[in-house]
């Protein structure tokens, strides 16, 4: 509790007061007698001057012959409404007498009535709109005030605004208390209930008002209000919600109450009693106020209350003072509240509404409501790293920010679940700043990709970047020790894109024995050594996650080319323990693999790890299909030299076994590569052994006649021969114009070249002699073959090349189907080109005539021809064109059609 208010006795007087209003610096008061007393109370303000009674300003003795039952004031208007003799009078504020506007005849009877004064913005300037309610025995009537006509006129009316409300509303009972919240009458009916009601007289009963004598309705804004039920308040809106669930109990039924932000007061039996709304909190007891009955607020800070014959001036302490004495009761809110509504300039009210929340949000800390701690915290932009030194056992020795120029945050020693607690709400705070800061240093990022012109505060926008990044390295180290404490889970995911201080993150991570992350972390900052230092001496460890090879495979295959040097010193013990999966550090289908330098890895093979060369060739070759020379050349001396050592006396028999499966892919191999370079690895080939291969090189090379002789008189296998034949001259039919003139001479005559050496008429100078020994070669000429050959491919052979090579004592006879199938193919093929003649003819005609039609027409070109985009007329150097449809358009103009 504290001094909110200060009571001073200001009037004493001879008459009853029956009703009282107060506005600026006045106070007015009707008495049961019917006098009208108005005081100017602006002297007793100062507390120099609060002994001082208030100066009467205007009195009138004889004003009603009625006791004034209610009195109230529209200063905007110049407004002074009365009910008195049961009738509701309106009165000039500014006339020396307070002469008497109008009454409102309709209102005879009335026995209540309530204001609703409300300013708007318009064009023009503001807008006061003020509207009337009027109880008058069961009926409720409705008055708005006509500035022009200086009156109040029914709400109903044609001319109001809102001419679709009843003439009257009917409620159930004569209301004892009535009050505007917005759109919505609030009444409160003797021993009955409070009710809402709008305009079009629709109503919502809320509760009984209790054991009270009388019902209380206090306005809060224009959605709230409090209503009274016995010895409580309870706040509602304009719904008929309850706001809060938890009431102001005072210490018996409240008479009279008022509203002074954030205060409530109420009058109950001799004293003023006050309290806090937010909280239900009672703030102080004013007592000896002798009969207290009546209380009106005059504006912030001031509040009269009065008796039968004396009135007090309650008038708030001084905003300062409070403050500091609820900063002391740790009543936050409440002191940012009093801030808000203090007199202060807006830079000093927001220094202290800062100062002030984050007492608050350290309160919090301190009585451990964490997460509303920390929801403060982020509201306010407090420093990370203040927020974080409350968790002494995480900050780092390694953080050096500036120390900022905050309310200082002593630490909280926590064990157990309030240290769990705390470190959880701790992580969402810093999750979401890290969001932040992030998402900001994005945004820099790309302004300045945009190419912005560099201005005199680059310099300071860099020195910020500076401070960003060395926050987001404090917040990620904290996160890591956070989530190794409440779930380890997480720190995989936050290592993989951290900004964490290198030397204090290994440290924890050690301490946690969490080599899985701690290799993240040195894989994320660049530390590629020490990661895999780590992963090999783990590989080892039986009881380690890291155990074996796998991590290690993984890890090399994501570095790149740009650490070539650390995957082959690395890949080494991983070769050496495991081959076949060692390998895949090179011949894997991952990016960075793909781009590894292949030679380079060729040659690290070859010198270390020679078994291992063809299986990664075969990838490079068949899988990624690197059309490289080098890889198809070692390849194919790779399957080679296997094919040697296998033939080799020293062999084994797994070799010997093997030899055929190895012959078959380089045959495969030197046939359907176009990409090794047969003379280079022709010039390495045995010729004492691998014929075929030897003989499929030739072949590449254009050297027909010696890969027959191969097949004819090393290997004596002719279908060989001639399925060699068949592909030539297939490969030949495939190819462009240009490479069938190239090859023209070898690949048309090869069918001729196999005759020959089925007939064995080679000449001496090409006789087959390929190493050290001649060749083999059958004792007979083979002319059945040969003229079998004829016959089956007539087509493709030219006779006169081919009867040229015949022997002259082949019977006519035995050549006859291939001399007809020769004649059938010249007459086809001429029939074939004389057809293609006279189409191309054909077609030379037509352009021909297509030529002289487009050219017959003309375009005649005056001095009057006008250019339909620009209508402009054509100058003698005009350069123009025409469409299709006819129309001449300058040439400059037709781009814009």
């Amino acid at each position: 509790m504290h001094e909110a208010y200060e009571a001073t006795l200001m009037l004493k007087l001879g008459v009853q007061i029956e009703s009282m209003t107060a506005y600026d610096d006045y106070l007015l008061i009707g008495t049961r007698e019917g006098h009208l007393l108005m005081y100017n109370v602006a002297s007793n303000d100062s507390k120099s001057n609060e002994n001082k009674n208030p100066s009467l300003f205007r009195y009138s003795k004889n004003f009603s012959k009625k006791r004034i039952v209610q009195i109230a004031v529209v200063p905007e208007h110049n407004l002074l409404l009365l009910l008195t003799d049961n009738i509701i009078c309106i009165h000039d504020l500014n006339s020396t007498n307070l002469n008497q506007i109008c009454q409102l005849q309709k209102t005879r009877g009335a026995s209540l009535f309530a204001l609703d004064v409300k300013k708007h913005e318009t064009m023009t300037g503001e807008n006061t709109v003020v509207k009337l309610c009027v109880a008058v025995k069961r009926k409720l009537q409705l008055y708005f005030w006509n500035q022009k006509k200086k009156m109040f006129e029914e709400i109903f009316n044609e001319q109001a605004p809102t001419s679709d409300i009843p003439r009257e509303l009917s409620v159930p009972d004569i209301p004892r208390e009535l009050a505007w919240c917005g759109e919505t009458l609030i009444l409160g009916y003797r021993g009955f209930s409070y009710s809402l009601m709008d305009f079009q007289g629709k109503s919502k009963e809320l509760f009984p008002t209790g054991k009270a004598p009388e019902p209380s309705i206090t306005r809060i804004s224009d959605n709230t209000f409090v209503l009274g039920k016995d010895s409580q308040s309870l706040v509602v809106d304009t719904n008929g919600e309850m706001v809060q669930h938890h009431p102001v109990k005072w210490t018996d039924f409240p008479c009279a109450s008022a509203w002074d932000d954030p205060y409530l007061l109420g009058i109950v039996h001799d004293s003023l009693e006050v309290y806090t709304l937010d909280s239900c909190m009672h703030v102080q007891t004013i007592p000896e106020l002798n009969k207290a009955r009546l209380i009106c607020r005059c504006k912030q800070g001031k509040v009269y209350v009065a008796s039968m014959s004396q009135v007090w001036s309650i008038n708030a302490t001084d905003f300062a003072q409070q403050i500091r004495i609820l900063l002391e009761q740790s009543q936050f809110q409440l002191a940012l509240k009093l801030t808000n509504l203090s007199d202060l300039s807006e830079e000093e009210r927001t220094k202290k509404t800062y100062k002030i929340q984050t007492l608050y949000a350290h309160h919090l800390f301190r009585n451990k409501k964490f997460r509303e701690a920390m929801e403060q915290f982020s509201k306010l932009g407090t420093d990370p790293y203040e927020v974080i030194r409350l968790f002494p056992d995480l900050v780092s020795q390694t953080s050096n920010l500036n120390e900022p120029n905050e309310p200082e945050l002593h630490s909280l020693k926590l064990q157990d679940r309030d240290l769990e607690s705390g470190l959880l709400a701790l992580i969402d705070y810093l999750t979401e700043v890290r969001y932040k800061l992030i998402n900001n240093k994005d945004k820099e990022a790309n302004e300045k990709m945009k190419g912005k012109k560099i201005n005199p505060g680059e310099e300071l926008k860099n020195m910020t970047s500076v401070a960003t990044e060395q926050l987001l390295k404090i917040i990620d180290t904290t996160l890591l020790k956070c989530y190794l404490q409440t779930n380890d889970a997480l720190v995989a995911p936050l290592l993989r894109l951290n900004h964490c201080h290198l030397a204090e993150a290994e440290k924890t991570l050690l301490q946690h024995q969490k080599y899985p992350e701690l290799i993240i972390l040195y894989q994320t900052k660049g530390q590629h050594k020490k990661a895999l230092e780590l992963l090999e001496k783990q590989s080892k460890e039986s009881d380690s996650s890291l155990k074996g090879t796998e991590r290690t495979i993984q890890y090399l295959q994501h570095l790149g080319k740009d650490h070539m040097e650390l995957i082959l010193k690395f890949s080494s013990w991983v070769l050496a323990q495991d081959p076949d999966e060692g390998l895949r550090i090179f011949m894997e289908d991952v990016q960075e693999v793909e781009h590894l330098p292949r030679p380079k890895v060729l040659d690290y093979l070859l010198r270390c790890y020679k078994d291992l060369v063809i299986t990664y060739l075969e990838h490079v070759v068949h899988v990624w299909e690197d059309t490289n020379p080098l890889f198809h050349n070692v390849l194919v001396h790779q399957y080679k030299e296997k094919c040697l050592a296998a033939q080799a006396p020293t062999a084994t028999p797994a070799e010997k076994q093997n030899i055929q499966h190895i012959r078959q892919k380089l045959q495969q191999l030197l046939e359907k590569s176009q990409h090794y370079t047969p003379e280079t690895v022709l010039r390495d080939f045995p010729f004492d052994c691998l014929y075929e291969e030897r003989a499929i090189i030739l072949g590449k090379l254009g050297k027909h006649q010696q890969a027959l002789a191969i097949y004819i008189n090393l290997l004596n296998d002719v279908p060989k021969a001639i399925q060699y034949c068949n592909n030539v001259y297939s490969r030949y039919q495939t190819q462009t114009p240009a490479e069938r003139a190239k090859n023209a001479e070898n690949s048309e005559e090869v069918y001729v070249t196999l005759i020959r050496q089925l007939l064995k008429l080679q000449d001496n100078d090409i006789d087959l002699m390929l190493g050290d020994g001649a060749c083999a070669r059958p004792s007979q000429p083979d002319l059945e073959t040969a003229l079998e050959l004829l016959e089956e491919h007539a087509s493709k052979i030219d006779p006169i090349k081919a009867l040229a090579v015949l022997p002259d004592s082949v019977p006519i006879g035995r050549i006859k189907h291939f001399l007809e199938a020769s004649l059938h193919k010249k007459i086809t093929d001429r029939r074939r080109l004389q057809i293609l003649k006279g189409l191309l003819y054909a077609e030379h005609l037509q352009v021909q005539e297509q030529r002289m039609r487009v050219e017959s027409q003309s375009v005649l070109m005056t001095e009057f021809n006008v250019c339909p985009v620009c209508k402009k007329r054509f100058g003698n150097q005009s350069a123009f064109a025409r469409y299709p449809n006819g129309d001449i358009v300058h040439f400059s103009c037709q781009r814009k059609i």
